[in-house]
């Protein structure tokens, strides 16, 4: 963590967040001034369940997994904060003055700035700051709400076929990954594998899968044909 603000650093938290540059001057300066920078390596959890909520976070690079995790093991990835953009349970926390109810961790070498509750409480009285906040709340509430469809209606090899397309040609993942994104087990998933290879729509290989008939898993991923 390093308290002091490069040059380089403002120059990509401006590109990063323009809104930054609409605040006030006083109290662009008490962001600047009061914010923490982190530098974090891939894997780093930066909050879990009950913990309580520290600070407002501005991703400058990589991105950060935002899951919810059952005492089970199991998780459920709810969204992913990238440069630019905000994280809503981090918002919801300090506006409604509660723990955090899911877990963020870093997926690659993540820089981030990080404003402290008292300066983030200080920063929603100006108007640019807060359309910003409330902005991006709704946006990420409407990707909310299109996760709790797909996971609610569509079948899990509909899902996972989507989730192929999403990747490219040759996806180099384990079946334990994919499973980590749609919030189910691997052995499911290991199933699903298996019949879409018995099928022709995919080539599987040690931590390795081939597309081979896109069209196909369309198809799959729009009319949910066979089991999950």
């Amino acid at each position: 963590m390093s308290p002091s603000l490069s040059p380089t650093d403002t120059t990509q938290l401006d590109a990063r967040y323009p809104v930054l540059a609409d605040l006030s001057a006083p109290a662009r300066t008490r962001l600047l001034h009061s914010a923490q920078w982190m530098r974090v390596p891939a894997g780093a959890m930066l909050f879990d369940d009950r913990q309580a909520c520290e600070g407002f976070p501005f991703v400058v690079e990589g991105s950060v997994r935002v899951s919810k995790c059952a005492p089970s093991g199991r998780e459920l990835p709810l969204y992913r904060v990238g440069p630019g953009e905000t994280c809503i349970i981090s918002s919801s926390c300090l506006l409604g003055h509660e723990d955090y109810n899911a877990r963020g961790v870093t997926e690659s070498d993540t820089l981030l700035m990080l404003l402290p509750k008292a300066v983030f409480d200080e920063m929603m009285g100006e108007r640019p700051f807060r359309d910003f906040v409330f902005h991006l709340f709704a946006e990420r509430i409407a990707d909310l709400m299109q996760l709790i469809e797909e996971v609610a209606f569509r079948k899990l090899d509909q899902r996972l076929a989507a989730l192929l397309l999403g990747k490219g040609r040759v996806l180099h993942v384990t079946h334990q990954q994919l499973a980590d994104e749609l919030g189910s087990v691997r052995e499911i998933v290991s199933r699903l594998l298996k019949s879409f290879a018995e099928q022709g729509l995919v080539k599987l290989a040690r931590e390795q899968v081939e597309i081979i008939d896109p069209s196909g898993l369309r198809r799959m991923a729009s009319e949910g044909k066979g089991a999950a």
